[in-house]
């Protein structure tokens, strides 16, 4: 404990603020990515990568503007101008007598930070001063990039202290102990911490970039998991406490019983999260690597520094519900959990069937899922950027906001831009400046970005361009980028689930000694995920009013619920397999399992659920909807597939269900403590 409390205060003291290694937000592209490509290209232009920041005039009323309206907007774009790259560029537009666009260019390559102070300027620059009803609105994908970067300032301290304080509730409320809560908030805190500083630390040697959002979901990840490592380990020690005088004996003989199942559950989520590793989108790498680091630290708090806290203070830590030996133990005891299972016994075929029935009537909700949230739909407040790109759209094509870059040889520019103008969906196409080596032109569509229409526009362009002979032509852009990373999200999915599920298998495989058992909990865990991300939708559709799913919420709700979901049914089905091999046979080893995990399982998955919920404090509908559907998917596995499916199952089985094995048969473990049925331990 010693050497704990030392390493603790050096980390604190020496390692980095957080875990973020990376001003930038969202995900990176990868090199071969075309809108990654123009990048790179517009880098050997005199003013290097940039896009413009529009300013958007316009009276509130939508009244014409007048001639000393004008006036002054004429006087401020050359104070506009000399906030960006090209001053040139920001010479007014008026459009239809109502608004005038002023384009301020700014580099495309600095951080957040650099990109948000800049933008900060310019709005201050055009908004300074103006009497109403006149208004400046900034907008264009230096703006929305900074109104993202806003979400996330602060994020880590709010979703750190929203998070603590739901678990430290909830931890309240299971324990009912006014002391006990303590210890496990206080263990899993250090191990947040910890995890911080290592992902801080070794994230930059391990080539991962890791931005503001990984950072936040890392500290839901060690809180949920730390936690639910916590209340398994608790639960076990206060059994154990009932059967023997020694804290220490009772401390031993519980972490015995409960390593087995963490390490497993540990193992499972950190390979699932490392699978991240293949992803194209730097953003899922980071998110990878950040979670395994923290599932990582959470197992070693769990299984090492808090056995200490628990047994030091000793039996008073639990007061007043102090436990006594003699007492019965969870199993024994009777109770909520014993009754369901005693319900679930006697009609495991019909409560299968419902079971199932429940689940594949949410997941139905997915048959009119839609994925793809338009740019101007990603935020659950309405930010400054979308409403100028909403005034701009009333009176220009909507695209006009974020046009796509065209780079092509300098030789075939004209070819290239008249191939592109009889593109559908293009509004117009501006010749840019050139280098010896690449043209460059601004296209404007004639939808929003991030639109189906827009994507649909994107791909004719593409297309179109490139069949143009010796052009090399590329388009990029915001627009293209968001396109691009939709399209890195698919591939990512296509390996990264498959890789999940034989991991999540095998690792059964290795715990249970059997296949039929890890098929059927497989089974339940995707099902139980579709559920989730049906109901979600239904709930998305009905209550939050969102158009679409976000590209990257499917993948990253999927991982997290399969890996953390099947942790439940590692906690029962482990438990069963102890009790079989301690002399019991299948049926009533399940049902054991099922009384003396049931409560401690239901307040994990409570606890989880809530803790995920957390990530809803945020003003972004990505980080919103990934809360939600995993917080229903936890829900779902806690009180109905790990509560009566799974159970019904094994009852259905019986001996098949550890087929090869046959744990039935198997010696007895005489090192465990054997339960009676009055819960005296034989020594």
């Amino acid at each position: 404990m010693l050497l704990t409390v030392l390493g603790l205060a050096a980390a604190f003291t020496l390692g980095p603020g957080d875990a973020t290694t990376t001003q930038a937000t969202g995900t990176s592209l990868p090199a071969s990515a075309q809108s990654a490509r123009v990048a790179e290209a517009l880098k050997s232009f005199p003013q290097g990568a940039a896009a413009p920041a529009i300013v958007v005039y316009s009276n509130k009323d939508g009244a014409p503007l007048g001639e000393a309206q004008q006036r002054l907007i004429i006087e401020r774009s050359a104070r506009l101008g000399a906030l960006g790259l090209v001053p040139q560029a920001a010479r007014p537009q008026w459009v239809d007598g109502k608004v005038a666009t002023v384009a301020v260019v700014l580099p495309t390559g600095a951080g957040d930070g650099e990109n948000s102070a800049a933008v900060d300027r310019v709005r201050k620059t055009a908004s300074d001063g103006l009497a109403a009803p006149l208004q400046a609105q900034v907008t264009g994908g230096p703006a929305f990039r900074a109104d993202i970067a806003k979400v996330f300032e602060g994020a880590d301290g709010t979703l750190l202290f929203a998070t603590a304080s739901v678990v430290a509730l909830l931890l309240l409320v299971t324990y009912r102990s006014p002391v006990l809560w303590l210890v496990p908030l206080l263990v899993v805190g250090a191990g947040d911490r910890v995890a911080g500083i290592l992902v801080g630390v070794l994230a930059p040697h391990a080539g991962v970039e890791v931005d503001a959002s990984a950072a936040g979901i890392l500290s839901v990840l060690v809180f949920g998991a730390g936690t639910n490592y916590a209340l398994l380990l608790v639960s076990r020690y206060r059994d154990e406490l009932h059967l023997t005088d020694d804290r220490f004996t009772a401390m031993a003989r519980a972490w015995r019983g409960t390593a087995p199942a963490v390490l497993a559950s540990g193992t499972t989520v950190v390979l699932s999260l490392l699978t991240l590793l293949t992803a194209q989108l730097t953003g899922n790498r980071g998110l990878g690597f950040a979670g395994a680091v923290g599932i990582l630290t959470a197992m070693l708090f769990g299984l090492v520094v808090l056995p200490a806290a628990l047994v030091l203070p000793g039996r008073w830590l639990f007061w007043p519900l102090v436990p006594r030996t003699g007492d019965p133990v969870t199993a024994d005891r009777g109770g909520l959990w014993a009754r369901i299972g005693q319900g679930v016994a006697k009609r495991p075929a019909q409560v299968a069937v419902a079971g199932t029935a429940v689940l594949l009537a949410l997941a139905a909700g997915t048959l009119a899922l839609r994925t793809g949230l338009a740019q101007d739909d990603s935020f659950r407040k309405t930010p400054e950027a979308v409403l100028g790109q909403r005034t701009l759209a009333a009176v220009q094509p909507a695209g006009a906001a974020a046009p796509l870059t065209l780079v092509s040889s300098p030789g075939t520019r004209d070819l290239v831009a008249d191939a592109a103008r009889r593109v559908p969906g293009v509004a117009s196409v501006t010749a840019g400046p050139a280098t010896a080596r690449y043209a460059r032109a601004d296209v404007v569509l004639t939808a929003a970005p991030g639109t189906d229409a827009s994507d649909r526009a994107i791909e004719r362009l593409r297309d179109t361009v490139a069949a143009v002979p010796g052009a090399d032509a590329l388009v990029g852009g915001e627009s293209a980028e968001a396109y691009d990373t939709a399209q890195a999200n698919a591939r990512d999915t296509r390996v990264v689930v498959p890789l999940v599920l034989a991991i999540v298998f095998l690792v059964l495989v290795a715990l249970l000694r059997a296949l039929v058992a890890p098929l059927l909990l497989v089974a339940t865990v995707i099902t139980s995920y579709f559920a989730a991300l049906g109901a979600g939708w239904i709930l998305f559709r009905t209550v939050y009013d969102f158009p679409a799913l976000d590209t990257n919420v499917a993948l990253l709700s999927f991982l997290f619920l399969v890996a953390l979901g099947v942790d439940y049914n590692i906690f029962l089905i482990a438990r069963t397999r102890e009790d079989t091999l301690a002399g019991h046979d299948t049926r009533k080893a399940v049902l054991r399992a099922l009384a003396s995990t049931g409560g401690v399982i239901t307040s994990a998955g409570i606890l989880l659920a809530a803790v995920f919920a957390v990530l809803g404090v945020l003003p972004l509908i990505t980080l919103t909807q990934i809360g939600v559907i995993v917080g229903i998917g936890v829900l779902l596995d806690t009180l109905l597939v790990r509560t009566v499916l799974v159970p019904a199952l094994v009852l259905l089985t019986g001996r098949r269900f550890w087929w090869p094995g046959h744990p039935e048969t198997a010696r007895p473990d005489k090192t465990a403590p054997q339960r009676t049925g009055t819960g005296a331990a034989a020594p």
